[in-house]
């Protein structure tokens, strides 16, 4: 039975002009979930990313530490890289129902001068994500929500589907694309998207199983194993590790 690996991101650099680069808390939060499944002697036999910096980094800090090598020395000739995991343009949903927003330093003032900032800015961009899975704009958005949402299960149906078996598949993406394929899995209705999106904590691991065809009639079925695991940061008693952007 093989076992999918759903890895999110390290922190990235929210609310600077390049969002898409790891922090420094980020590459911790990456090289700490690489130790601690070296601890565990978790193999892996198929390492995905999205194509966005913040994936492959994530996936280089970790995937040094679970082999015991220094990033450098990494061979990821035989890494596999798909779009399809790539996040959906959070900075597009934004701008559409908030056009200020499409600078980046009016969002990092708006949360330092705004009472509550976390928890409004929450609130708007929560609406923004309803704005854009509506269906209402469409044609304002470059890709639309049903046409992420397939995208997602598409890429996730290419590993499923490789040529070579493998029995223990990292994948490392984002939030969004987690929640996507969540979704798939356990068929939660469009309006949990972006509750679940927003308790995803940065490295945090969900597992899928992929259990095998029995028949024709019975194919291969995906079950949800745990989401959003963050143990690896926890045991560390650092709430400074546990972080969502």
């Amino acid at each position: 039975m093989a076992q999918i690996y759903l890895v999110r991101h390290g922190q990235a650099s929210f609310g600077s002009q390049n969002y898409d680069q790891l922090s420094d808390r980020g590459v911790e939060q990456a090289e700490i979930l690489g130790r601690w499944w070296a601890a565990r002697d978790l193999s892996s036999t198929r390492i995905v990313s999205g194509k966005m910096q913040r994936h492959l980094q994530t996936a280089r800090a970790c995937i040094a530490q679970l082999q015991g090598v220094p990033e450098t020395q990494l061979n990821s000739d035989d890494w596999h890289s798909d779009f399809g995991f790539n996040e959906y343009n959070h900075h597009e949903v934004l701008a559409r129902h908030v056009p200020e927003f499409d600078d980046p330093a009016k969002v990092k003032h708006f949360l330092m001068n705004t009472p509550d900032g976390k928890s409004a800015f929450q609130e708007i961009f929560s609406q923004a994500i309803a704005r854009w899975m509506s269906a209402s704009f469409d044609h304002e958005y470059a890709e639309t929500w049903p046409s992420f949402r397939q995208r997602c299960v598409d890429a996730l149906q290419r590993q499923i589907q490789h040529a070579d078996p493998a029995r223990n598949i990292l994948i490392f993406t984002s939030g969004g694309t987690i929640s996507a394929l969540c979704q798939h899995v356990l068929g939660f209705p469009d309006a949990r998207f972006a509750e679940l999106n927003w308790s995803l904590v940065n490295s945090g691991v969900t597992r899928l199983h992929l259990q095998p065809a029995l028949s024709a009639e019975q194919p291969a079925k995906l079950a949800l194993a745990y989401l959003n695991n963050f143990s690896h940061l926890e045991q560390l008693n650092r709430s400074e590790l546990i972080s969502y952007v």
